[in-house]
């Protein structure tokens, strides 16, 4: 192989059948460990339609997966991962235990922040209740924000209404004051961190700021295996990165990691089986796959946007549409919903190439909800 500062020159077919081997869905992994620690992190959401999006990631990841694994492992006695938001952004993932030297900085520089939503210093006044709140989890255990009285009214980092101690917590919990430990019916069990994460891990010294960058900007490509970099990533990685040069197909500068490189040339060899006699998989919104929009319209033809937030009249494909990958194609999407009292799996929308049967599909993703189609 060429040096890492020459771009590799490679097809858009050979790309395509090398994104879908390096992330996952060619080869499951054997457990949520393995493919937690190979991905980096997992994205958590709560909305709940045909299932939740972390447990639609894994699902085409992890032999055997079922619904709540994710955090069945995380939460575990072992403490083998956690629950925190993605450095200088707002989204929630599971992280390997490993992750927290690298973001226990940022989180103790969080509590002396002004102006942030979350990422603020606390008035003396919530400072107060924060101290109250933190006495209660201690004296008697892991508590949602309904175990917790308070009156108090005020306006999440959204701008809408709630309550004020629900609206604390998160705040501590971006501060690091509070973990959260556990679900209760998907809610929120926080603890002290302490008592959830183990007392080696929470001595680790952290990382320093540049380290902390160069493991942010890995994280990427571990979570997407085949992405772009963001101005003065590239030599803070340079070491273990590859650029790559995608033929006849117009995109920002590409790189995998260098690890990566024999599953590249395992894509690129006319003797391998091709995909395409793969059955469809449904995939999750959000997943690895499809996450940049920029790269999956380039490299996979397939316009994509996440409609979940955007207005009814104008959405193309539903509130919750699962793109449909086929062999090395994305071939169209399925709207599917969750009718839990009927125990039945509706579809409210589906368009899909001709010649892909999808039913198969479908009627997996119903089994694996526990429901009929």
């Amino acid at each position: 192989m060429p040096p890492s500062s020459i771009a590799l020159k490679i097809s858009a077919e050979d790309a395509r059948r090398f994104v879908r081997r390096a992330v996952l869905l060619d080869t499951p992994a054997p457990d949520v460990a393995t493919a937690l620690a190979h991905h980096g992190y997992i994205q958590i959401d709560p909305i709940n339609v045909c299932g939740r999006m972390h447990d639609l990631i894994l699902r085409n990841r992890v032999a055997g997966y079922r619904e709540g694994d994710l955090h069945q492992f995380i939460h575990s006695p072992a403490r083998p991962g956690f629950e925190h938001y993605f450095p200088h952004a707002g989204i929630l993932v599971a992280f390997p235990a490993e992750a927290w030297p690298y973001l226990s900085p940022l989180i103790a520089r969080r509590r002396l922040r002004r102006g942030a939503a979350y990422r603020r210093k606390l008035s003396p006044k919530h400072e107060a209740l924060a101290q109250r709140i933190l006495a209660e989890i201690a004296a008697r255990g892991p508590l949602t924000s309904d175990d917790i009285e308070h009156e108090g009214r005020s306006r999440t980092g959204w701008g809408s209404p709630g309550r004020l101690v629900k609206n604390l917590l998160e705040v501590m919990f971006v501060h690091g004051r509070v973990l959260i430990t556990g679900r209760r019916n998907f809610r929120r069990v926080y603890d002290l961190p302490e008592r959830v994460l183990p007392a080696a891990l929470l001595a680790t010294p952290g990382k320093s700021t540049a380290e902390t960058a160069r493991w942010t900007a890995l994280l990427r490509l571990r979570q997407r295996r085949l992405a772009s970099l963001k101005r003065g990533e590239f030599p803070l990685v340079d070491d273990l990165v590859q650029p790559v040069v995608i033929t006849g197909v117009k995109t920002p500068p590409l790189f995998i990691l260098k690890s990566d490189l024999p599953l590249l040339e395992l894509s690129t060899l006319s003797t391998q089986p091709s995909t395409a006699a793969q059955p469809p998989l449904l995939l999750a919104p959000l997943d690895p796959l499809v996450y940049d929009r920029r790269i999956t319209s380039a490299l996979w033809g397939f316009d994509y946007t996440w409609e979940v937030y955007t207005p009814p009249h104008k959405r193309q494909r539903g509130y919750y549409a699962l793109p449909v990958l086929a062999g090395h194609e994305i071939v169209g999407h399925v709207d599917p919903k969750a009718d839990r009292p009927a125990r039945r799996l509706r579809v409210m929308a589906r368009s899909v190439r001709r010649g892909h049967k999808i039913a198969p599909a479908i009627d997996e993703l119903a089994r694996w909800l526990g429901l009929r189609r």
